[in-house]
């Protein structure tokens, strides 16, 4: 079903006009009846006409529609689709017209999910009448919203079990989709969420793993979860706008906004970060240290300050290496005496 605009629909101020003047008029009409006519038949008739007049005028009041800014109402007659008004104003349409939101009461804790505490407006005559213009809780809101879902645990390529939590950005770009072609737009978009979720998330690591292949070419890179954000959450908000579109919503962005590994194995996870972090530092230190004793014994033997001989080179070697690569720091021992 797609979306048709509203253009039968009248000024609400001057409906509101007239439906006060028939008021006054049937209430006029009502009293001038039973005291200027005489006439008995005549008196029944003036004041039947009267009491129809005052019934319509009230069903009228039925007819005045609200539309705030970025806001939208969906109207159907005797269950028939007859348009939407997504322009702010004060309207009038068929008073027998229904607006539609099945989403209404659907608090998903998200951003635009409040309660509408619309206030009736009320009208008095002087036959104390009162008249409920209360529309405004079926309306659809146009404006960008905020979807944060619960954290979910799903497990990545290689099985470890991952929490990661999405915000969507999105917003109603159809009305007549949303309404009629899903049940909840809000719990489809919802369910849809953690769905597409799970989907990508079970492509990458979390961490950079050998031979992964993320991107379905068949060759191994370097995606994760930790490393490639930006990609991912590109990938989230395509997944979710292509299951969400037969719904009139567009999926502005998606951003990760929680990431890592579930508590039952966080902690041997850390270990082994930790552990690949120090093999790294020792592998630098290790290199640093090597390039060091060799700049040393260049320099020696350039500056032919001392002649060293294999045995002396390799004694040199090993406590330049204990001192550069020890955790503490050197305590040496000074001997005064010959090596030999």
């Amino acid at each position: 079903m797609n979306e048709k605009i509203l253009k039968t629909k009248s000024n609400g101020f001057a409906a509101l006009f007239s439906i006060l003047l028939l008021l006054i008029l049937s209430v006029v009409g009502f009293i001038s009846s039973i005291v200027l006519i005489t006439n008995e038949g005549l008196q029944v008739v003036c004041i039947i006409l009267s009491i129809l007049v005052f019934i319509s005028s009230l069903i009228l009041f039925g007819g005045l529609k609200v539309v705030k800014p970025q806001e939208a109402i969906v109207l159907t007659l005797f269950g028939e689709y007859t348009g939407s008004i997504k322009e702010p104003g004060f309207y009038f349409v068929n008073p027998f017209s229904v607006s539609v939101n099945p989403a209404a009461k659907t608090k998903l804790g998200q951003s635009g999910d409040v309660d509408r505490q619309s206030t009736p407006v009320t009208i008095s005559t002087t036959g104390g009448v009162e008249a409920n213009l209360n529309a405004l809780k079926n309306q659809i809101s146009l404006k960008i919203m905020t979807l944060n879902n619960s954290r979910q645990k799903i497990n990545d390529c290689l099985g470890n079990p991952v929490e990661i939590g999405i915000a969507v950005t999105w917003r109603v770009v159809d009305t007549a989709k949303a309404v009629f072609n899903v049940d909840n737009y809000k719990e489809y978009l919802s369910l849809q969420c953690d769905s597409a979720l799970r989907n990508i998330v079970r492509i990458y690591p979390y961490d950079v793993a050998p031979n992964v292949d993320t991107t379905g070419d068949g060759i191994a890179d370097e995606g994760s979860l930790r490393g490639s954000s930006e990609v991912v959450a590109k990938r989230i908000r395509d997944e979710i706008q292509a299951r969400v579109e037969n719904a009139g919503l567009e999926i502005i962005e998606a951003r990760i906004t929680y990431l890592a590994y579930a508590p039952e194995i966080a902690a041997v996870m850390l270990q082994r970060q930790q552990a690949s972090a120090i093999i790294d530092a020792r592998k630098m230190i290790v290199d640093g240290a090597v390039g060091m004793v060799e700049m040393a014994l260049e320099r020696l033997n350039e500056g032919e300050l001392v002649e060293l001989d294999e045995e002396r080179k390799a004694a040199m070697v090993s406590n330049l290496l204990v001192v550069l690569c020890g955790n503490h720091d050197a305590q040496p021992i000074v001997n005064t005496g010959s090596l030999y």
